[in-house]
């Protein structure tokens, strides 16, 4: 089981929206030298929406290769075409993908019969570990518990991702998939009280910021130490908030620039983090003592 803190990466950009492989290799070397324990490739915050196919499938392709290895590669190959995810689940298989994370079809809103057969046919077609992603905040629709629970009956769907940020929801999906089914939650701001609730986990954007404070946090709330995760948490506070201060990506990515660790560049129809928002990102960045 893949488990701890797994960050949802950016894909980093050159000031024309193209791909920086260069940054993306220093990203994965960052990340492996603070301690984050997992990497998903083109997920939400990687920009999968504006990446075409062969972008987002050399993303990943650079991911593995620059990883080596050393820690699971997740690949965000979910979409609204049941057609399209298998094809970009079979591709990340492909290329050496561990894992594969799958969001719920977007604006076509399926019922939860349509979401039940739309991961089964996903899983019956790629042989791979394949991880739900709940988001109904991004997708109108909401998957809930017992849907989960009726898919984790399948042998190689192995988890999923909770991103509503319904704390009473781990307990409801233990109960439902049993203890070796990986529960990780998707919402930063309540990663810690997930985790001590019994989670696998944060697939989190906080962590591509201060990637040894989230892995400190979530391996002591993932250990029962809840004063030990509190007073780790209490630094990243201002993170888990304000790098939602607009869309995400955009906080984040203009963080990670201000790190030094990429160009400033994004993609349309996303833009550039406001200046008016500068020191709001910078002093959380402050608190969490990464700049």
């Amino acid at each position: 089981m893949i488990q701890g803190s797994i960050v949802a990466l950016v894909t980093p950009m050159d000031s024309n929206g193209a791909i920086d492989k260069n940054s993306l290799k220093k990203l994965v070397e960052f990340h492996i030298e603070q301690g984050t324990d997992s990497i998903v490739a083109m997920g939400t915050t990687g920009e999968s929406a504006t990446l075409d196919e062969t972008e987002h499938c050399d993303v990943v392709k650079c991911v593995v290769e620059y990883v080596a290895g050393r820690i699971p590669v997740i690949a965000g190959t979910g979409a609204n075409s049941t057609a399209e995810a298998i094809s970009l689940t079979q591709r990340a298989k492909e290329m050496g993908a561990d894992a594969c994370l799958l969001v719920t079809p977007y604006y076509n809103k399926p019922t939860q019969e349509g979401l039940y057969l739309h991961y089964k046919a996903i899983a019956e077609a790629v042989d791979i570990p394949q991880i739900l992603y709940n988001v109904p905040g991004r997708t109108a629709c909401d998957m809930l518990p017992e849907t989960i629970g009726r898919l984790s009956a399948i042998d190689n769907i192995v988890g999923v991702k909770e991103a509503t940020g319904e704390l009473d929801r781990v307990k409801k999906i233990r109960d439902l998939c049993g203890d070796d089914f990986a529960i990780y939650t998707g919402d930063d701001a309540s990663s810690r009280e997930f985790c001590l609730l019994g989670g696998n986990g944060s697939i989190t954007v906080t962590g591509n910021v201060a990637p040894k404070l989230v892995h400190q946090m979530i391996s002591a709330a993932m250990q029962g130490n809840k004063e030990a995760a509190e007073a780790t948490d209490e630094k990243l506070t201002g993170l888990h908030q304000h790098l939602f201060i607009q869309s995400n990506p955009i906080p984040v990515k203009w963080a990670v620039a201000e790190m030094g660790l990429m160009d400033k560049g994004i993609r349309l129809p996303l833009t550039w983090l406001t200046e008016d928002c500068y020191e709001t990102v910078r002093n959380a960045m402050r608190q969490a003592e990464v700049c």
